[in-house]
């Protein structure tokens, strides 16, 4: 039985959650079956940190973190914070002003057990309580793909090939009180 808590990032979490970045873009990665694109994992890996620096920088003002534990085991992440150049470019700006939800990662050993599902709940509430009424997501791998248009639907901006030949960009805008009920 898993002995859940989740909680804000502290300092002293930065060294397991680089390692815990490492582990999960790495197998996501290999998953999707780019996982020889090391130049690409490691990009991503020091995308996260980026953003794991600029929220305990912040204090929670510029990215905000929070970390599902089992124990003193980190098994899961989300974070929001300001929309990537990425999805601003997507869009053509029409997301730029908007809060990001990312960083949704769970340890490939606790998959499938409702912890993403846990860490989302949260983060819905986290944003309601700050007055943020949405959001966006956007995801380019195959696998969260699947999960996100079970969840939220057919995505509003789908961008074919983006990535490559079958590799599609897909960016979702959400309503936080639509999610809430």
């Amino acid at each position: 039985m898993l002995n859940l808590e989740i909680r804000r990032t502290r300092t002293e979490d930065i060294k397991e959650l680089n390692q815990f970045f490492r582990t999960v873009i790495t197998d996501i990665f290999i998953k999707e079956g780019i996982g020889d694109k090391l130049e690409d994992i490691e990009n991503e890996i020091e995308a996260k940190k980026t953003y794991l620096e600029s929220d305990l920088e912040s204090n929670g003002e510029k990215r905000f973190f929070l970390i599902a534990l089992d124990g003193d085991k980190i098994i899961g992440t989300i974070e929001y914070g300001a929309a990537s150049d990425l999805i601003s470019k997507c869009t053509d700006n029409a997301l730029k002003n908007l809060n990001e939800v990312g960083t949704v990662f769970v340890d490939p050993d606790y998959q499938r057990k409702g912890i993403g599902n846990l860490l989302l709940n949260k983060i819905y509430l986290t944003l309601h309580n700050k007055g943020i009424e949405e959001f966006c997501l956007d995801s380019g791998y195959i696998s969260a793909q699947k999960i996100w248009k079970k969840k939220y639907g057919d995505p509003d901006y789908f961008l074919e090939n983006y990535w490559d030949e079958g590799y599609h960009h897909m960016i979702w805008r959400l309503m936080v009180d639509d999610l809430l009920k």
